[in-house]
This record gives C-alpha cells, sequence and structure tokens, in this order.
C-alpha cells in the first residue's frame, strides 16, 4: 500500500519545482508552441506593419528626388482646398459611428444576455454576426440596392423621407449618415458577441446578490453590467476608430456607382489615393497617411486612459 505524501511536503516540493522549471529556462506552463505562434505574428506585424510605416515616414519627410522635404510635404496636403472637407467628412461619419455603435451594442448585448430561452438567445446572436460575414466591398454592394427607392425593400420608408430617386439618397449630406449605417450593419454583430462574452464573465454571484438586495434588471445593468464592462468597450472604441478612419471602400464604390455625384475624394483616405495614383505624388499621400497615424493614435490613448484598459483589477 503506497502512502501519499503529507499535504507539507506537497507545499515545501512546490517552490523547488518552480525553481528547476526557471533553471530550465522558461517560467512553469509556458511551452515553446507559444514562442511559436507570437513569433509568426511578430514577423508579420514586422513585415506588413512596422517596415511599412517606416517607409512612409521616410516618404513624408522626403521629395521625389529623395531630398529632405521638412514639413514641405505636410504643409502641402493641409493647404489643399480637399483636405479640410475630406477631414470634415470622415469626423462626422465617425462622430455618428462611434456613438450608435457603443450605445446599441451595449444595449443589444444586454437584452441578448438577459434573454432566458437558450436557443432565443443564440439565434439572436447568429443573426446579429451574419452581416460580418461579407466582405466590405459586397456590403457596399448589397447596400447599392437598398439605397435605390426603385429597387430597395425599404423603399416605402425611403420615400416616406422624401427620396424618390437613388441620386437623392447619396447626397453628400446624406453620406455621413449612410456610410454610419453600413459599418454599423457590418461590424455590429462581432461586437456584441463579444459584449456577449464579456457579460458571461461576470459572476453570477455579484448579479445574485443584487436581486437579493432589491436591485431590478435596469439597476443591475448600470451599476454592475456597464462599469464591468468599461474596458470592452474601450477596447471597441479603440479598434472601430481605427477602422473609422480609413474610410474609403464605400465611398470609392458610390463614387463609381453614381458618376461622381459622390466625390472621389471625400474621405482621407480617398485623398491620399488621389495624390499617389492620380498625381503620382507618393509623398504626399505618405504626409497623409502619418497625420491619420497621430490622429488615430491620440483619440486611441484617450479611449485607453479613461476606459482604464490596462488598469488591474
Amino acid at each position: 500500500m503506497t502512502l501519499a505524501p503529507p499535504s507539507d511536503q506537497l507545499t515545501a516540493g512546490a517552490p523547488s519545482r518552480r525553481r528547476s522549471a526557471r533553471r530550465a529556462g522558461r517560467a512553469p506552463g509556458r511551452t515553446p508552441i507559444g514562442y511559436v505562434f507570437v513569433s509568426l505574428y511578430a514577423l508579420l506585424a514586422i513585415a506588413f506593419g512596422i517596415i511599412p510605416a517606416l517607409y512612409a515616414v521616410l516618404l513624408a519627410f522626403t521629395n521625389a528626388d529623395g531630398g529632405f522635404a521638412g514639413l514641405d510635404n505636410f504643409v502641402k496636403v493641409v493647404t489643399d482646398f480637399r483636405f479640410w472637407p475630406a477631414v470634415l467628412h470622415v469626423t462626422i461619419y465617425l462622430v455618428i459611428w462611434l456613438i450608435s455603435l457603443v450605445i446599441f451594442v451595449v444595449l443589444l448585448a444586454l437584452v441578448v444576455h438577459a434573454l432566458r430561452v437558450r436557443w432565443a438567445s443564440t439565434t439572436l446572436r447568429f443573426v446579429y454576426y451574419l452581416p460580418g460575414a461579407l466582405a466590405g466591398a459586397s456590403s457596399v454592394l448589397l447596400w447599392l440596392f437598398v439605397l435605390d427607392p426603385t429597387a430597395s425593400p425599404v423603399s416605402g420608408l425611403l420615400r416616406l423621407m422624401g427620396l424618390n430617386s437613388f441620386v437623392q439618397v447619396i447626397q453628400p449630406g446624406n453620406l455621413p449618415v449612410i456610410f454610419a449605417i453600413i459599418a454599423f450593419w457590418t461590424g455590429a454583430g462581432g461586437w456584441i458577441v463579444i459584449m456577449y462574452g464579456a457579460l458571461n464573465n461576470i459572476s453570477t454571484d455579484i448579479i445574485e446578490a443584487a436581486r437579493i438586495d432589491g436591485a431590478n434588471a435596469v439597476q443591475i445593468a448600470f451599476r454592475i453590467q456597464l462599469p464591468m464592462l468599461r474596458k470592452w468597450v474601450a477596447y471597441m472604441g479603440v479598434m472601430s476608430l481605427a477602422a473609422g478612419t480609413q474610410l474609403f471602400v464605400e465611398p470609392q464604390l458610390l463614387s463609381q456607382a453614381s458618376n461622381a455625384i459622390v466625390p472621389n475624394d471625400y474621405s482621407l483616405n480617398q485623398l491620399a489615393y488621389q495624390y499617389a495614383f492620380q498625381q503620382n505624388d507618393f509623398n504626399g499621400a505618405a504626409a497623409i497617411s502619418l497625420i491619420l497615424l497621430i490622429v488615430a493614435l491620440l483619440l486611441s490613448w484617450v479611449f485607453v486612459t479613461r476606459g482604464g484598459l490596462f488598469e488591474k483589477e
């Protein structure tokens, strides 16, 4: 008969095992395959992220002959008559999209999480996520039919709003709202699923304790669930901001489909495209890309600090 070692021997042996693991060259629980996965990501990030970014910095501060240009490229693009309208278009679009994204994604995630019928919750999560399976270009092509009152399934609603033709629908004043709706339809489902998973990580003991204390569903949502979702909302804001500043596919396809009713320099990315491939000015295009990067980093810093994304609990 084999006797189990006393608990104090097990406890005493744990530090020695940790020390031997450290002497072996890796922390307990870590395996070489983890470093393999990280190295693959790091190589891709260097090849398609860091190196192109450094090359853009080089182009932005040099001229066409390769000489140092200082801030000349930045001054050129900022004084371009197309630059500030493009900034305004992207800003209005981002404000509408980010506010609607935060409000409706969190609200819908709370509603789905509150459902007690399992099949209904699963079905709703699938329906919300389904539009995200469409690529950006495919999604815009689909919306070309939705926005045309002669073929749209919501033509009655469009005509009720006084929009009787495709040209009336895609007037520049309507585009920030249209692009925000397209972006929400395409990307909100994935964030609802993520928020739903975050809600599942909240301890049921906390929720039950609140219910015992007399809190209703609204009070639980505002006083417990929303504060615990703060980091996830900040993460969603950072990622959505990075995607929103890169607005290109939607206005580009609408510009081609509308015979230039939508201008081909509507967004900053389109303007950079015009500089690079219409004017053969890659230095100016690089300057626009760096301006976008700096603005996106500053706004992301606000989301990270205000949302406590890296705070330890």
